[in-house]
């Protein structure tokens, strides 16, 4: 089995029959799974070689799944404390009404870029949004493609599973990416904006029956001790780079990965809000919140594992040579169908980085600018139907599966400035 190449067409139909069963709403994990097997079979390889490939292939995913464990815990404080509302609702009241759209596509971005998952923060401004819209008559189109295309712009510049999964797909740090998706997430905010404001008049508005849904009332906490956790977090993972970039070799060569960077400053955070006593639930609710997208990067090892085994790399630089299309385009292009075909941001990342990341790398792309155009890629499409992001952020401004359609288009539009920004800035600008 060591000497064995399985032949590209065998990978490429084990990952399309993963993707056509998550289509089919199976199982997202047993799907990956079942595509590598089939995969590895049609290819030649033995029933216990290919226990092989997928015991190597999920062993792959081990740094980035227990980096994602830790981010568990920054989630876990920050949407259990009621830090991330208390973020939200200081934007929301400092730029108000007249810059609605802007102040709930920065809260949602914020929030994101601090470390709460990207459905998790809609649901979190969802509230604030009806409200705003009931008062200055935004439809609930524009609302909802205000927070997810601020959301968006949050998700490739925080310490979430997708940004995990981008930096250790390409051997970089969690820092490095975040820090390298800073001018893709402005132009998508900034894209957001202008979108959201010219269909602010579109689609159904807000009810009172919607307002009266969301009417809960909670007791914020103070912005300044709500900001501690993910300030503190901020600030830990730039050590490196500051030093990289000051030439102060002592920073430089101090490397603190953000498995310890983020629950240490979860658990500082914690304490600082006076919310010692609760640190054992906030981790617990954290750690349920990320079991799914571990599960998933061990389907997602497994397929990566048929993909290196295979010698569908060579064919796909070959391919791009032949057709004399820039090899540039293979790392956004690929974390678009991956989003597109799982409806996930992180699973897209995930799959585009394990199942093409060596053919990204052969056609001379840099790992920093392969991370960024992937991950940037992987936001294009990925609310689609098949997706749980799709229902959740339909179900946060009470929309009907129709309206709720509607919106991809302009999260298409977000995704894909941000995808050009990327792919001009680091493909070419500074390849």
């Amino acid at each position: 089995m060591d000497t064995l190449t399985i032949p590209w067409y065998a990978a490429i139909i084990g990952l399309l029959l993963a993707i056509i069963l998550i289509l089919k709403k199976f199982n997202p994990v047993y799907s990956l799974f079942l595509g590598a097997i089939v995969g590895c079979l049609i290819g030649g390889a033995s029933l216990s070689g290919t226990v092989d490939v997928l015991v190597k292939g999920t062993q792959s995913i081990m740094g980035t799944a227990i980096r994602v464990m830790a981010a568990g815990v920054l989630a876990g404080v920050m949407m259990e404390s009621g830090a991330a509302e208390s973020i939200a609702n200081a934007i929301v009241n400092k730029l108000g009404e007249k810059k609605a759209i802007l102040s709930l596509a920065l809260s949602t971005m914020i929030i994101t870029a601090v470390g709460v998952f990207i459905p998790v923060a809609v649901l979190i401004v969802a509230p604030i949004a009806l409200s705003v819209g009931k008062q200055t008559g935004i439809g609930k189109i524009a609302l909802l493609t205000a927070m997810s295309g601020g959301g968006k712009a949050g998700n490739i510049i925080s310490p979430n599973p997708n940004t995990i999964a981008a930096a250790n797909g390409f051997n970089l740090s969690l820092s490095d990416v975040m820090i390298a998706g800073f001018v893709p997430a402005i132009c998508g905010l900034i894209a957001t904006v202008i979108i959201a404001n010219l269909i602010r008049h579109k689609g159904g508005k807000i009810s009172e029956l919607d307002i009266k849904q969301d009417n809960d009332q909670k007791i914020l906490m103070p912005l300044n001790k709500a900001l501690i956790a993910p300030v503190l977090s901020i600030v830990l993972l730039l050590i490196n780079p500051i030093g990289s970039l000051l030439n102060i070799e002592a920073i430089a060569n101090l490397k603190i990965d953000a498995l310890y960077i983020l629950p240490f400053a979860s658990i500082v955070g914690t304490i600082a809000m006076g919310h010692a006593s609760k640190i054992k639930f906030y981790t617990t609710a954290g750690l349920k919140k990320i079991t799914d997208t571990v599960l998933i990067l061990m389907g997602a090892g497994a397929i990566a594992g048929l993909i290196s085994s295979s010698d569908l790399s060579e064919q796909v630089v070959h391919l791009i040579s032949v057709a004399g299309i820039s090899g540039t385009f293979l790392a956004p292009i690929s974390g678009i169908l991956m989003g597109l075909a799982v409806g996930s941001t992180s699973t897209a990342v995930i799959l585009a980085t394990g199942s093409f990341g060596n053919a990204i790398l052969q056609t001379g792309t840099s790992p920093l600018a392969a991370a960024v155009m992937v991950h940037t890629g992987a936001t294009v499409i990925d609310s689609v139907p098949q997706g749980n992001y799709f229902h959740i952020t339909a179900d946060s401004v009470h929309m009907t599966i129709k309206e709720r359609i509607s919106v991809i288009p302009y999260e298409f539009c977000v995704g894909g400035v941000m995808t050009i920004v990327a792919t001009i800035l680091y493909g070419f600008i500074l390849k």
